[in-house]
């Protein structure tokens, strides 16, 4: 029953003639330095072979700059991308900014962006939903877009990772990186864009992937500081399950009614969390790894970043009407995935 009303719903919205959001640009920043497996050698108990063999993580890049923040890469992404998709600052409507590290509690990462980028014109807000940041950024823009209101949006995935990890716990400082990527989203021309997404959340997943300390829950104190609960704590075997079942069910249910099979999809684009959940949700799937977009081995897990920092790398290789399929889980829980057909040649 409910296949059937989303059939209806898309029939109807191809007879309405309802705007699409269509991605016209991408690009991504990294910070210079390097975090390299054998560096890490020298600050925990750990190994190149041991993160390599469990993670498929050989280095990670990290924001060293003192005074630099999120919003400084987002920036750095940003004029990359305005640059080439030949864009001019005071005409971005919006800007929405998927991260979990924000520059400060408040006031959002995605207004100091507008301000460091010259966008006059535009509001924007932050997106909290931790590793899947992007993808409900990216939904979120697409509803402005397709409102009829909005013709430029700026969605963007950054974070600045080392800024809550703990460099002493071997189980999480392994895992993550610093970067950021944008894409503009604007009204297609073209009939292609943003076709479908399911997104899913469920709370209880907050004990196995949280930071405790730092909100109104937990606030900051003297004793939390010393607690080190101001950091990533991440227990890995229910993440793993829950990570490889919420990215393979959301991409089947997609994949089911938009009648697509595994040889239809161009790309599969999974957030880069762990090459053993990006191997098995692929088995899953039956999608070989030569369809699935994998960098993780040289970013780590930067968190909402990591699907956009993928389509930036692949954008030489991606044509007009590419059918790509986006997916990601993150803490709280929160995972999904989204189908869209791209909608340019570089």
């Amino acid at each position: 029953m409910v296949h059937f009303f989303y059939l209806a719903a898309q029939f109807l919205r191809r007879l309405m003639g309802l705007v699409k959001a269509s991605i016209t640009g991408v690009h991504g920043y990294t910070p210079d330095y390097i975090l390299t497996n054998k560096e890490l050698e020298t600050m925990v108990d750990t190994s190149d072979e041991w993160i390599s063999s469990r993670t498929g993580i050989k280095e990670r890049h990290i924001l060293k700059e003192k005074g630099k923040a999120t919003s400084d890469m987002a920036v750095e992404a940003i004029k990359g991308l305005l640059q080439k998709t030949n864009t001019r600052p005071e005409d971005i409507d919006l800007t929405i900014c998927g991260t979990v590290t924000p520059d400060t509690v408040f006031p959002d990462t995605a207004n100091t962006i507008n301000h460091k980028i010259g966008a006059s014109n535009a509001w924007g807000f932050d997106v909290n939903a931790a590793c899947s940041g992007f993808l409900f950024s990216l939904s979120t823009g697409a509803r402005f877009i397709e409102s009829g209101r909005y013709k430029k949006v700026l969605v963007v995935g950054a974070d600045m990772m080392s800024s809550i990890v703990n460099y002493e716990d071997r189980s999480t400082c392994i895992l993550f990186g610093d970067g950021a990527g944008a894409v503009l989203l604007e009204p297609s021309n073209t009939g292609f864009g943003l076709e479908d997404e399911i997104l899913r959340g469920d709370g209880t997943g907050r004990d196995y992937l949280v930071m405790r300390a730092g909100g109104s829950l937990n606030p900051p104190t003297a004793e939390t500081v010393a607690d080190r609960e101001h950091f990533v704590y991440q227990d890995g075997k229910p993440v793993f399950k829950a990570a490889v079942k919420g990215m393979t069910q959301t991409v089947q249910q997609v994949m089911e009614r938009n009648n697509l099979t595994s040889e239809d999809v161009t790309w599969l684009v999974p957030h880069q969390a762990n090459y053993r959940i990006l191997t098995s949700v692929a088995d899953a799937l039956g999608f070989p790894m030569e369809k699935v977009m994998v960098n993780i081995h040289k970013y780590g897990n930067t968190t909402a970043a990591t699907i956009p920092l993928c389509l930036w790398e692949w954008e030489n290789q991606l044509k007009k009407g590419a059918k790509l399929i986006l997916t990601a889980f993150g803490g709280g829980f929160t995972w999904g995935a989204t189908y869209l057909t791209w909608a340019y040649d570089q």
